[in-house]
């Protein structure tokens, strides 16, 4: 790791039950109608309101990164060793534990320079090497605390199904500080092909999934690690405090705190499940933009994509002719045009639903320009060949989406044993 990174992660950077096997802290209480929202307490704050005294005397190992941060503002690594619950060690996701590093990297090993906890590069270890690294580092609780976005090919959620297998495998419990899911809680999109499985989605479940990762935690456990040949061990969840499947980032009264670099506000995380499938073409998806994934375009593109999906009058969006140049990412410097989404309801926003139609028209207005990526990486993120082979026959948007409902209506039946809030 070189001195920038160092000097930069140098400067970067408390009435509930105790803990019991298998169970939850604290449960979600209702939204107050009269009031308005009441602030959302996530897992982590309501921890920390007892001097995180339900985890002193652990072994702990905190698998975490910039959105592990408490309603004060301080992280909660920090925050632990300042109540004396020091952490033997910490593990970085991708974009690292302080969260300096761009999308496909990390921040390598090192020691945390604000509180002296060793930190090790956890991005793309599998569970062998994950679990050495919980050996060598001696713990005996795994607590995990990442903001997650509600799409499957957002990796946070693939870290923690990997640290669930690891600890099991060297007999470490897992805490999981749970957070509420910025979509809310509706499932929607197809559901993983295993033949696809891979970094962006490892196991079956729908593109978004409506599940905080508390509750991802307990589906992992009963669904996918007894198949693995893997006994889940010791989980334990902290929930989250008033908040509702049906509330939305900002009813939440939270802080938006990005969870990568290209995930800046809660608007990104809305379109992301459908516009992060544009990573799988060669229309740049606006990274190098301060619009990511919301600013979708390429060399070549005119007004007419924006005004064949402005003819559509899709609900809860609408779309601006945009002219954009990527500072990185695909087309470095170089002029695109395209269209801006923004979106105008959130609660009638169907963003895979968008984003297909988006494909869907700019193969129609712009045949010679749009283009899968060569290593049909969409297959990946929309969890099969389906969406790519149905749109190059033609097939159109409510075919398409037709094609995954009974797949959808499956898991979401599943997964309703598994889920905490109502």
């Amino acid at each position: 790791m070189n001195l920038n990174r160092r000097h930069f992660l140098a400067t970067g950077a408390l009435a509930v039950p105790a803990l019991t096997a298998g169970s939850s802290v604290a449960g979600a209480q209702p939204e107050s109608e009269s009031k308005g929202p009441p602030l959302t307490r996530t897992g982590a704050d309501v921890l920390a309101a007892r001097g995180w005294a339900p985890l002193s005397g652990r072994k702990l190992g905190v698998l975490s990164n910039p959105t592990g941060v408490l309603a004060s503002g301080d992280h909660i690594v920090d925050s632990m060793v300042a109540a004396g619950v020091r952490p033997l060690a910490a593990f970085g996701p991708e974009h690292g534990f302080r969260g300096s590093a761009q999308a496909g990297g990390s921040e390598g090993d090192y020691t945390d320079p604000r509180t002296g906890v060793p930190v090790y590069d956890a991005y793309g270890a599998d569970a062998t090497k994950l679990a050495g690294m919980f050996t060598k580092a001696g713990v005996d609780t795994v607590v995990f605390d990442i903001a997650d976005v509600g799409a499957r090919f957002y990796t946070y959620i693939w870290s923690l199904y990997t640290a669930m297998v690891a600890a099991a495998k060297v007999g470490a419990a897992v805490v999981v500080l749970d957070r509420p899911n910025p979509l809310g809680g509706k499932a929607a999109g197809p559901m993983l092909d295993p033949a696809f499985a891979s970094g962006v989605g490892r196991k079956p479940i729908v593109q978004q999934h409506g599940m905080t990762v508390g509750e991802l935690a307990r589906f992992f456990a009963a669904e996918f690690l007894p198949a693995e040949g893997v006994t889940p061990g010791k989980l334990e969840i902290v929930e989250v405090r008033d908040w509702r499947r049906d509330q939305l980032f900002a009813r939440t009264g939270l802080t938006w705190v990005p969870p990568s670099p290209n995930m800046p506000t809660p608007d990104t995380a809305l379109v992301y499940p459908g516009t992060g499938m544009f990573e799988g073409t060669v229309f740049s998806e606006g990274r190098g933009t301060t619009r990511p994934f919301e600013i979708i375009g390429a060399p070549g593109l005119d007004w007419r994509w924006r005004e064949k999906l402005g003819e559509l009058r899709l609900p809860g969006v609408k779309f601006r002719e945009a002219y954009f140049v990527p500072t990185f990412g695909k087309f470095v410097n170089e002029p695109c045009g395209g269209v801006q989404v923004t979106i105008t309801d959130p609660r009638a926003f169907d963003a895979i639903r968008t984003a297909v139609t988006m494909f869907v028209t700019a193969k129609q207005v712009h045949p010679d320009k749009f283009k899968w990526r060569p290593d049909n990486f969409l297959d990946k993120l929309s969890g099969s060949a389906r969406l790519r082979t149905m749109i190059d026959k033609g097939a159109g948007v409510d075919e398409i989406v037709g094609s995954w409902q009974a797949e959808l209506a499956e898991f979401d039946r599943k997964r309703r044993r598994h889920l905490i809030y109502r």
